[in-house]
């Protein structure tokens, strides 16, 4: 009797802490809306039409906007208390006060590809600034740059290039138009272009920021410590970068692309291995990669991998044959495997999108046929090519039956990648580095539990590759964040913790992100689960 006594009054105390709790939240809640309009009292409808609760009809419809991974859309998926979509600057000042001022921690949204869903998704009480309406493209095709601001995607700034630079100007930025520019700029971005300009960050030459005191610096007023930080850094740190300024850079009128897929059976594997040694000392106008998944070959249903070999070439088909005859003659390249057609265009085929109309780059519902709509990926750097025959392990776990939807792509570096140094931004992976590894596993469940099966797989994936890729650290791209790295049951935030993944996501230069964020952020108000800790925290 006196056990059940005990029982009972632990879950009473439960009970009473959560009612509590629950309480001290919703208190919380209310003194956040209270100072929001308060410090816009003048304009209170304003503010208002841009606050969603979940008492809002429209809450729901705002927040799954823009989650690109559906692992995070779930009932237990944690949620924001208040979802704010500023209209202007000081709609993010007053957010960042009375989020402070109440101890509600905040996440800031521009797209919504996040891989682990940092930017929408927490366990402590949080508030969402989804920069949605702000996504304005400034374009100046006289001095070849443009002011775009951190809610607009990649498809709104090729649009708007392509319809002022009449196709000779581009900027070097990525695949899937739906990402927001926000996001991208602050963890690298690369694309069909960075072998010849570098990385998007690389040609990031002004910014807007929003920091914790509600200050609004441009690179000037930052200084130059926390200009390099935010351009590689990643995202959710340092402040809310509110607008980036951006150099285009020019590309020729014809672009060559091609797509040459071979299975297993005819030879995959030694092109694959010889690919490794060629692609990376191609000329710089050259974007290289593979593509491996699982398919069903014609031989009786017999499961294969197909490696499709994809490129796009900043010139013509007839000086791209001589080109490959000469460098990888292995391959077979001929005339008919290639098509030649514009940069915006090569943009639209590369990522498996129609070109019928650019409108295509405006819609921002699009799901992008590159990624399942649930996922996990992963990263790795490569050094030295991978022997010939560890490609039979990774066969052997693309015919697992998680990887039905599953894909391994290589990137291959070098060209512009080899110039610049690799503290010239917190982007550290730089020369020596042959290419870049993601890999991806996709499903359609939206059931928590059916997805552990499907991380597993990426992780023993993963366990497997450690022998072959870069070391002392093992390296990771911050743009395909991965929580895996790192893990432990006392969280990321610590100092300690955070030398895990920060050395393999920024190598040497994670002490400089420190000492930035130590000077500018202090008591680490703006923070995630990977977010750059202070030095004293």
């Amino acid at each position: 009797m006196k056990s059940l006594h005990f029982s009972t009054s632990s879950v009473l105390f439960v009970v009473l802490v959560s009612l509590s709790w629950a309480i001290d939240l919703a208190h919380a809640n209310e003194n956040f809306l209270q100072c929001l309009s308060s410090l816009h009292p003048e304009n209170s409808s304003s503010i208002s039409k841009v606050i969603y609760t979940p008492n809002n009809s429209s809450y729901s419809s705002v927040l799954d906007s823009s989650i690109r991974n559906f692992r995070f859309i779930t009932p237990t998926t944690p949620k924001p208390l208040v979802i704010v979509t500023p209209l202007n600057v000081s709609h993010i000042q007053s957010t960042i006060y009375c989020s402070r001022k109440h101890g509600l921690q905040i996440r800031t949204r521009s797209g919504g590809h996040d891989f682990e869903g940092l930017s929408y998704v927490s366990e402590v009480p949080f508030v969402i600034v989804d920069m949605v309406n702000l996504r304005s493209v400034d374009i100046d095709i006289e001095n070849k740059v443009a002011w775009v601001q951190s809610g607009a995607i990649l498809g709104e700034l090729y649009y708007n290039i392509v319809e002022k630079g009449n196709g000779t100007l581009a900027f070097p930025a990525g695949l899937c138009p739906t990402v927001g520019i926000g996001g991208y700029l602050s963890g690298g971005g690369y694309g069909l272009l960075f072998r010849k300009y570098g990385l998007a960050i690389d040609n990031v030459i002004d910014a807007q920021l929003v920091d914790v005191k509600g200050r609004v610096l441009d690179r000037k007023a930052m200084g130059e410590d926390l200009f390099w930080a935010i351009r590689g850094g990643g995202g959710g740190s340092f402040g809310i970068v509110v607008a980036w300024k951006v150099q285009l850079v020019s590309v020729p009128a014809t672009v060559t692309v091609y797509i040459v897929s071979k299975t297993l059976e005819q030879n995959a594997t030694k092109l694959v291995h010889r690919w490794q040694s060629v692609a990376p000392k191609l000329p710089d106008n050259f974007y290289s990669g593979i593509t491996f998944s699982r398919v069903n070959s014609s031989q009786e249903g017999k499961m294969t991998v197909l490696a499709s070999f994809h490129a796009s070439f900043l010139g013509t088909i007839d000086e791209l044959i001589p080109l490959m005859q000469e460098r990888f003659p292995e391959l077979g390249l001929v005339r008919e495997d290639c098509t030649e057609m514009s940069w915006i265009e090569s943009i639209l085929y590369m990522g498996q999108l129609s070109n019928e109309t650019l409108n295509v780059l405006l819609d921002r519902t699009l799901q992008s046929p590159l990624l399942s709509p649930s996922f996990k990926s992963k990263s790795d750097y490569v050094r030295k090519p991978i022997p010939e025959i560890a490609f039979q392990g990774i066969w052997s776990k693309l015919f697992e039956e998680e990887a039905h939807s599953a894909s391994i792509s290589f990137i291959a570096y070098g060209g512009k990648m080899d110039e610049i140094s690799d503290s010239a931004t917190p982007f550290p992976h730089r020369a020596g580095n042959l290419y870049k590894i993601v890999y991806n596993v996709g499903w359609q469940e939206r059931d928590n539990m059916r997805s552990q099966r499907y991380i597993s797989w990426s992780r023993r994936l993963y366990s497997y590759m450690g022998s072959f890729v870069s070391k002392s650290p093992r390296q990771a791209y911050i743009n395909y964040r991965d929580l895996d790295i790192g893990m432990n049951n006392e969280g990321y935030t610590s100092h300690a913790q955070a030398k895990v993944w920060g050395s393999k996501y920024f190598m040497n230069n994670f002490k400089k992100l420190v000492y930035v964020k130590t000077m500018i952020d202090p008591d680490n108000f703006f923070r995630h689960e990977q977010s750059i800790p202070p030095l004293f925290s």
